[in-house]
């Protein structure tokens, strides 16, 4: 065979393979020969025998795994279908379960004619509990999965055992407290991704949870009370829970405490020179003098007990002051739901009182030219 022919079959077999590597669906998920997606990944199947909800939570190093990892049906189970993804055995799981399959007897019936059963991760679980789960003999290093009370997890291509050791204490760990179980699976989740998860540093990321729940019948009447999907993120699990604590304004998605301080004084100062804070206080008073000034310290070391009662007597000023003139209570705000009403800033879903960057340009506005000289 000549240098060229020889050279030829070499460049040619490059690009052949290449090619392989890098065959992708429109989405970015790498497919195999066959065709068939490739989630290397960690996913949680549960239930809530208390509320009868069932759910499928997952994260992977591909993006959109949400489209063909998680399923699940309420009042009858969920089911995670990975590695060599076959999205079908997520409605047929499903649907056997429904029949009163037991998870184990489904999940052979399932895979008896698979000729790629060694490429495949698939686990189900019924609303009795009862789970069970397939690695296959090819899945990449490390792989395995761990079942315990209404759960069971499954991983493949993840940093080690550690992964799936995570997922399932810290789920077994919420049982029995209340806490709904999409929260008890996002806080596995990341203990889970917290031990590093899938092992495929810098590829991109997904997360997605699915929750069914047979006394809610959700927004299309298909009984899914709860769908997130965080298609691509640096951290796609913390997204996912931000997503989550947000949007069902659950404790700690955001910081609060009683608002007080500058800001509010200026707000009402604008407020009530505009006519809709206290219009009959004659004037806005200023805030109570400083302690810090030169007469006050020349006071401090030549007259201890006087300063000392100068002070006693500026702490409650000034606790008097922010109490009337610092704190947004309830005239304040409705005296800015009067002049978002005035000015045509009233917005559907604005809650009481709401001072966003809308309000504040717009009474500064009308403040400065009111006050204009």
């Amino acid at each position: 065979m000549n240098k060229q022919l020889i050279g030829a079959v070499v460049i040619g077999g490059l690009l052949s393979v290449t090619a392989m590597a890098q065959q992708r669906a429109a989405d970015g998920v790498t497919l195999n020969d066959e065709g068939l997606p490739q989630y290397s990944t960690f996913s949680l199947c549960a239930i809530d025998p208390v509320t009868g909800q069932s759910g499928a939570g997952v994260t992977t190093r591909v993006p959109f795994v949400g489209r063909a990892v998680p399923h699940v049906r309420a009042g009858i189970g969920a089911v995670c279908t990975q590695a060599s993804t076959m999205v079908e055995y997520g409605p047929r799981g499903l649907d056997l379960l429904a029949k009163g399959v037991e998870p184990s007897v489904a999940l052979a019936q399932l895979l008896a004619d698979d000729q790629q059963r060694e490429s495949r991760q698939l686990a189900l679980i019924d609303m009795k509990g009862r789970a069970a789960a397939h690695t296959g003999k090819q899945n990449g290093n490390w792989a395995g999965s761990r079942q315990g009370l209404n759960y069971t997890v499954q991983a493949n291509i993840m940093v080690g055992p550690e992964v799936v050791e995570a997922v399932a204490t810290t789920f077994e760990a919420s049982a029995g407290t209340g806490m709904p179980l999409a929260e008890r699976m996002i806080l596995a989740m990341e203990a889970g991704q917290a031990k590093g998860g899938d092992r495929r540093w810098g590829n991109l990321q997904s997360a997605a949870i699915k929750i069914a729940d047979p006394n809610d019948p959700g927004r299309g009447g298909d009984h899914i009370t709860l769908a997130i999907e965080v298609g691509e993120h640096p951290e796609p699990v913390a997204e996912l829970k931000r997503i989550y604590y947000t949007t069902g304004r659950r404790l700690g998605y955001r910081n609060f405490s009683k608002v007080e301080g500058a800001d509010v004084i200026e707000l009402k100062r604008m407020l009530h020179a505009l006519g809709y804070w206290k219009a009959t206080l004659a004037a806005f008073p200023e805030a109570p003098a400083s302690m810090n000034t030169p007469a006050m310290q020349e006071l401090r070391k030549t007259t201890p007990a006087a300063f000392d009662k100068a002070q006693a007597e500026s702490r409650q000023a000034s606790a008097a002051y922010t109490r009337d003139y610092g704190t947004f209570d309830d005239d304040t705000i409705a005296a800015v739901d009067k002049f978002r009403a005035d000015k045509n800033l009233n917005y559907q879903g604005n809650p009481p009182g709401l001072v966003d960057q809308r309000l504040v340009d717009a009474l500064r506005t009308a403040y400065f030219a009111k006050t204009k000289k």
